[in-house]
């Protein structure tokens, strides 16, 4: 008997798992596309490219620097 690596192992539990779905491939489809939104939804309006929109082109990282310097206690 050859002895077959933990991945491979695990792949086809999923694989053998999603093949025998009928309901469930639905479920997760709907999941994905729900975290999908969210995700973006929060990138947009709650992580605004704050460093693009005050630092000068080139100069990222001495703004991240100085902001650290500055808010340090």
């Amino acid at each position: 008997m050859e002895k077959i690596g933990f991945w491979h192992r695990a792949f086809d539990l999923y694989y053998d798992g999603f093949r025998s779905m009928t309901l469930g491939k639905v479920l997760w489809a709907v999941i994905i596309i729900k975290l999908i939104i969210i995700f973006a939804v929060l990138k947009l309006f709650f992580f605004p490219d704050y460093i693009g929109q005050h630092a000068t082109d080139g100069a990222e990282s001495d703004f991240v620097a100085s902001e650290l310097i500055e808010r340090s206690p």
